[in-house]
């Protein structure tokens, strides 16, 4: 469990016991709760499992009647996870998976004293999630921004040494096409594009030469690399001299146009 934990990049979570129950050296936070959450649920069957509301299990032949005790699974619109959670230490816990429109938040409750006050937070913290926040298209603005950016700059930049004269650019993969953003901050989003005006030759496909940001004011939101789309070769010295030759042969033409 601590290997995964390390996987996933969790700085703040640590593994002794594998039932939860309360060690000095057993914890979480409520941000990496909701990071190995948003992981588990990529897994088909857990993600079926934590949406069941009641299910029917066999023990040695005969039936029993277990229920989910997640309070708003099937009372929440879109609510279709996770879990509950209690020890000593932790308090009342509730981890919430909801989704609505094709969006989905998780929602981490720890420390509450009851269950009501889990299931009041956790319902005023999704409401407000998809009261205040809509989700921007970034990938839309980042691809035409960059175009933009191509037809005014991309001749002022210089290869050094390189058999070609123009960098072709092209974006990285981005981690995500869509970022929820506060309705009343979504005007202060802006994108900005910082490139290399100069580059030496060799270079190799898929080279960084820049980055594209998406800032709202200060913060920076998300970025995405602006990478080389082919190699470009150096120069050999029969490159020059060809160059030489073409160069002269054109100055030849034109001074005997004035003459």
């Amino acid at each position: 469990m601590n290997k995964k934990a390390e996987e996933l990049g969790l700085k703040n979570t640590h593994f002794v016991t594998p039932h939860g129950l309360d060690q000095d050296e057993h914890y979480t936070t409520a941000y990496e709760l909701a990071l190995i959450t948003n992981y588990a649920l990529n897994n088909k069957k857990f993600a079926q499992i934590v949406n069941t509301k009641q299910a029917t299990i066999y023990i040695n032949g005969y039936s029993k009647e277990i229920a989910n005790t997640n309070e708003l699974l099937g009372n929440l619109n879109g609510v279709d996870g996770v879990k509950t959670g209690f020890t000593n230490n932790a308090g009342r816990c509730l981890v919430t998976s909801t989704t609505r429109n094709g969006h989905q938040i998780i929602c981490v409750v720890l420390g509450a004293d009851t269950k009501k006050i889990r299931t009041t937070d956790s319902v005023k913290l999704i409401e407000y999630a998809f009261s205040n926040y809509e989700y921007i298209n970034i990938k839309e603005k980042i691809e035409n921004k960059f175009e933009e950016w191509k037809k005014a700059q991309l001749k002022n930049i210089e290869i050094l040494k390189g058999i070609d004269k123009t960098p072709q650019l092209k974006l990285d993969n981005l981690q995500f096409d869509e970022v929820p953003i506060n309705k009343s901050k979504i005007k202060d989003i802006k994108v900005e594009i910082i490139c290399k005006s100069t580059l030496q030759a060799p270079l190799q496909e898929n080279d960084v030469v820049g980055e594209i940001r998406i800032m709202q004011k200060e913060e920076t939101i998300t970025t995405v690399n602006i990478l080389l789309k082919e190699k470009v070769e150096k120069k050999k010295v029969i490159d020059y001299i060809n160059q030489f030759i073409t160069n002269y042969s054109i100055y030849l033409e034109q001074a005997i146009q004035v003459k």
